[in-house]
């Protein structure tokens, strides 16, 4: 049986995803956005797909994770960023503008804001217009992906915050934005098709890491950021899971149940093979 494996269109997926059918994967793939592949990963529409580990807390029961795989930054991950036209330790009775694309991103920002600068009244929502708008307008924004990329590139605000170096800062410990999340029922049905994909995973990831530059220039973003860019940013990003990045995950659960956007602290269950 063939497996349906969600794919965030985002350029910090390329390296999981490039060279994925020259290792060898024949099933299908569904592009989207993190909200909407999490959307589909809880209703069975995907069997696994690199997601936000927020979707993995809220229904950790009905999941299990493969060992080695994130997308995490050890540092500037340069694509989760805070837009605001002061500085962030003042903006407490602020409104902030948030994208709808990543619970993951918008949960750690309010972490920073109440743990790290005691900030008690800060308003997030999702404006009805574009977040860039909002920012237009002197406003503060959380933009991520591509689109928090093309902003920075054109200093889009006086004060830009990357939300992986500030947890870095205050914590010591990588941030794992995306998890590869594989339903239980799929590990179950299509057990061969799972083992498979999680040697083929690793291959793509090492064959583009064997070269960022060959990457780089198959990919249509070079456009806009250019072959260094993107190797730059590629560079910057960590696409392990070891034992630091589990740290920083299990204090990222933490402080959400802390800030109750989550009713409890999950447990790590990882597929076995």
């Amino acid at each position: 049986m063939s497996l349906v494996v969600g794919h965030i269109k985002y350029i910090n997926c390329a390296p999981f995803f490039h060279y994925l059918p020259e290792c060898g994967f024949d099933g299908t793939i569904v592009d989207g956005v993190p909200s909407h592949l999490n959307r589909l990963l809880a209703e069975g529409g995907v069997d696994l797909s690199p997601s936000s580990s927020f979707e993995y807390a809220r229904n950790w029961r009905e999941y299990l994770l493969f060992p080695e795989l994130s997308i995490s930054a050890c540092g500037p991950v340069r694509s989760v960023l805070l837009f605001s036209g002061r500085p962030i330790e003042t903006l407490d009775g602020d409104h902030i503008a948030l994208t709808g694309d990543s619970a993951t991103s918008v949960n750690l920002l309010k972490i920073i804001l109440k743990e790290f600068y005691d900030l008690r009244d800060v308003r997030c929502a999702v404006p009805a217009g574009p977040v860039e708008a909002v920012m237009a307008e002197g406003g503060s924004a959380l933009l991520i992906g591509d689109r928090a990329l093309k902003s920075a590139q054109e200093k889009a605000a006086p004060y830009i915050y990357d939300l992986a170096e500030l947890w870095l800062q205050h914590t010591g410990l990588p941030f794992v934005f995306a998890l590869w999340i594989l339903r239980r029922q799929a590990a179950r049905e299509k057990a061969d098709a799972v083992r498979t994909l999680h040697g083929q995973l690793k291959c793509s990831r090492e064959r583009a890491f064997a070269s960022l530059e060959n990457l780089a220039k198959a990919t249509p973003e070079r456009e806009w950021m250019g072959e260094g860019g993107l190797v730059d940013y590629w560079n910057c990003m960590s696409y392990e899971l070891g034992e630091a990045h589990l740290e920083g995950l299990r204090l990222y659960f933490h402080l959400c149940a802390r800030h109750h956007l989550l009713d409890e602290e999950p447990e790590l269950h990882f597929w076995g093979g």
